[in-house]
């Protein structure tokens, strides 16, 4: 897994005014500024205090600082932090003076951090040493011997167990971090451990860069299944979603997305389709529950749950550290630090937490009801509701023709026929919609069925002979 010497940079999200303006504003209990190199030590020892606390930002503004040093300076100070901190790759800024390096410390770190022994925190503006009633509060409120398994060697698995592609994919995408070659990033990222001198795979990374994770964590996985109706029953659509973490979110969101109703309304000219769930939001509730489930918490996966009248998304393990669902909204804890920094480096959302307030923003926007969030006796549970009025109509009139209850959209009188049959029937197979057109050629009929599945009136259940549709 050697590559070439890779400086990495993380594209900016603040301004170079932003990074002069946190310059003129000086030091803060939620800001650092240095303007004269400081040591690894003193670095880390902020960077420290920052975590142990409330999070905030460092600004390493030095004269003639070059690119890499700022880099190789700020992954130093995260190594000797111990446990070492994962934190956003740092910002570089041009300025007037020079360049500057923002480093982002974000609130609810699931772990107590210390440099050298010593246990930092903020205040006045400066680093000082915890008091023993202060750590043994803070130890107390995040729980760290819950937050440790990510961070946990893999038994078995060896560095020929991850994915060599996927890891330059995700270095080559970054910008930010010195490494000299794909371990060093992995280390600094959480992903590998070194063991009696040898590296071994965490079990965030096999999660997130692993061949095949479920070779070691079998119930790291993704069960999907899609009901016609609002209860369980014997019909359904299922998919077992199983690989990286990053390709569970991809094809679950798919999943989501393929058995999603969809309605079609006139605005204008024109015709506007309209999903029964904000996809963002499906997004969001299936990246946290993929970045904030319990790894260690064996026998059973994630549940998406598709019903008529709502989504639902379960994952394992309840709230971690000090949030409830009376502080959900406004509280930050991660338990999984690394697999949510890199979940976030690939762009599939901020850091776990922030989302669930743009959840309910968008629901509401979307005139929907907003999430429920529901904690069980070993997990943690979001529902969407889709409101009801896409497809909660009342049952169509007998004189109401299929072309009138789905005014807009375009159908054959021979899929007009097969939708009037599943009307009555609740389901039609080949041979049935067959029987109904016998002078019609079964190739015909099977692609009048696909285009009804395409424009998301039907669902397509079983395989080959066992194939039978029913409407969405």
């Amino acid at each position: 897994m050697n590559a070439p010497s890779l400086i990495m940079r993380r594209q900016a999200s603040h301004t170079a005014a932003d990074a002069e303006s946190l310059l003129q504003r000086g030091a803060a209990d939620d800001l650092a500024v240095f303007n004269e190199p400081p040591d690894a030590a003193e670095l880390a020892a902020t960077l420290v205090a920052l975590a142990n606390d409330h999070g905030g930002l460092v600004v390493l503004a030095p004269a003639n600082a070059s690119p890499d040093s700022l880099a190789d300076l700020t992954q130093a100070a995260c190594l000797l932090a111990q446990p070492p901190l994962i934190l956003p790759l740092p910002e570089l800024l041009t300025l007037p003076g020079g360049l500057a390096a923002v480093i982002s410390v974000p609130p609810g770190l699931p772990h107590v951090y210390s440099v050298r022994g010593v246990f930092w925190t903020r205040m006045a503006a400066q680093n000082r040493p915890l008091t023993t009633e202060e750590l043994r509060r803070l130890l107390l409120q995040r729980d760290p011997g819950s937050a440790g398994f990510e961070a946990s060697a893999v038994p078995g698995a060896r560095l020929d167990d991850l994915d060599s592609a996927r890891v330059r994919a995700y270095v080559q995408a970054l910008s930010g971090l010195a490494a000299e070659t794909m371990e060093e990033v992995l280390l600094s990222r959480g992903c590998l451990l070194e063991i009696g001198g040898m590296l071994a795979p965490t079990v965030a990374g096999i999660l997130l860069f692993g061949r095949d994770p479920q070779r070691f964590l079998r119930s790291a996985e993704v069960i999907a299944v899609r009901y016609q109706g609002a209860d369980m029953s014997d019909e359904f659509v299922r998919q077992d979603i199983r690989g990286a973490l990053p390709q569970q979110v991809r094809l679950a969101e798919a999943f989501v997305s393929d058995h999603m109703r969809r309605s079609n309304r006139i605005r204008g000219l024109a015709r506007e389709e309209m999903l029964e769930y904000p996809i963002s939001v499906v997004r969001e509730a299936l990246v946290n529950a993929v970045a904030h489930r319990d790894y260690a918490a064996r026998g059973e996966g994630i549940r998406l749950l598709m019903f008529s009248d709502r989504l639902q998304v379960y994952s394992p393990g309840r709230l971690p550290g000090h949030v409830t669902l009376a502080n959900l909204l406004a509280e930050r804890y991660s338990r999984n630090e690394a697999i949510v920094q890199i979940l976030s480096d690939m762009g599939f959302s901020e850091r776990l937490g922030y989302g669930m307030d743009r959840m309910v923003r968008v629901m509401r926007e979307h005139g929907l009801p907003p999430p429920q969030f529901t904690e069980t006796a070993a997990g943690f549970e979001v529902t969407l509701r889709n409101g009801g009025e896409m497809i909660s109509a009342p049952a169509p009139a007998a004189s109401e023709t299929p072309a009138v209850r789905w005014r807009g959209l375009n159908f054959n009188p021979r899929q007009e026929k097969a939708l009037q049959f599943l009307a009555q029937r609740g389901r039609i197979t080949n041979s049935d919609y067959q029987g109904l057109e016998p002078e019609v050629s079964a190739e015909t009929l099977r692609r009048d069925l696909a285009d009804l599945v395409d424009q998301g009136i039907l669902l397509r259940v079983g395989e080959k002979r066992a194939t039978y549709y029913i409407l969405k």
